[in-house]
């Protein structure tokens, strides 16, 4: 069994939105041996990401930048992880209001030092929630979770 950790905050309904639609794909009747917990930001750990084979971050752009909460999230499980984690398979979405270029390069930087390694081009959805960002979530929870389930990652 592997485990698929998705760890996201939301302020507006947006993000929770696209998690759900994360969650949804990587819970695809199709995938097989995968485990998925789902975490908001503020109540995941150190032991979630021990737990994980895999992580999903999801987050809303606040002023060009993650959200404090997944800035949070990181900030208490840092160091607390550090030399016990193997490298992990990663995949990010951004609720965006403008373009989200300055959360996804915070969030590249942070993720490099963990070791978790991006394998999925991250979903950024610009504006409202749209049926073509939901099925663009839905895609990468499916992909990193099939990913998970065939031994790629």
């Amino acid at each position: 069994m592997k485990h698929l950790l998705i760890v996201y905050h939301s302020k507006s309904g947006h993000t929770a939105r696209l998690a759900r639609c994360v969650s949804a794909g990587a819970r695809d009747p199709g995938i097989g041996d995968v485990d998925v917990r789902v975490r908001l930001a503020r109540e995941a750990g150190p032991d979630d990401l021990l737990w994980a084979d895999g992580v999903i971050l999801g987050t809303p752009e606040n002023f060009g930048y993650m959200s404090g909460a997944l800035k949070d999230f990181f900030d208490r499980t840092f160091y607390e992880v550090e030399g016990r984690l193997r490298p992990l398979p990663c995949a990010v979405f951004i609720s965006a209001g403008n373009d989200g270029s300055g959360a996804l390069r915070a969030i590249r930087r942070i993720i490099g030092g963990y070791p978790l390694r991006e394998v999925q081009p991250a979903v950024v959805a610009k504006g409202e929630v749209t049926p073509e960002h939901e099925r663009a979530c839905l895609e990468l929870g499916m992909a990193l979770a099939a990913g998970l389930d065939a031994g790629v990652y």
